[in-house]
């Protein structure tokens, strides 16, 4: 997809929206000193090109009880990436999943509440039909969330 590049406007409005998610656009326009009709666009713009994904809210997922992160590194069958990424979609622990060069096919992170749970999870995992080898590493802390600030920051100073 073809998308223009992001503007010192454009990455100051994120981040603003990134600190403050629930801003409206009127409170936008006021802090960011340009007209409300301005931000609308904008924000429209950042949606129809994908940029903007949403405003889910933040989720501390062990706050919820699942304090435990692992990534497992599976290899899979020839030509059933669609197939075993969706049966993975289906179990509600794995997080996200990334097909990825170098070792193993597919890289998943999941979470459980205890190393019980994990075991029930990457069981779950192995029982994919297509999976046909785990490896799988257990997250002991997070230095760096995921985060776009800096590229945003960078663009905004730009």
């Amino acid at each position: 997809m073809n998308r223009e590049p992001l503007d010192a406007l454009d990455a100051k409005l994120l981040l603003l929206l990134t600190d403050e998610p629930r801003l409206g656009v009127l409170e936008c326009s006021r802090r960011l000193g340009v007209a409300r009709g301005t931000v609308q666009a904008r924000l429209d713009r950042l949606d129809a090109s994908g940029v903007l994904r949403g405003f889910p809210p933040a989720v501390d997922l062990a706050a919820m009880g699942y304090g435990l992160t692992a990534f497992a590194i599976l290899e899979i069958a020839q030509g059933r990436r669609a197939e075993v990424a969706q049966r993975l979609a289906a179990i509600d622990e794995v997080c996200e999943v990334h097909a990825t060069t170098g070792q193993g096919d597919l890289h998943v992170r999941m979470v459980a509440k205890s190393n019980a749970d994990l075991q029930r999870v990457v069981d779950e995992v192995v029982d994919v039909a297509g999976v046909r080898r785990t490896s799988t590493a257990i997250a002991l802390s997070t230095p760096i969330e995921p985060r776009v600030r800096p590229l945003l920051e960078r663009i905004a100073n730009d």
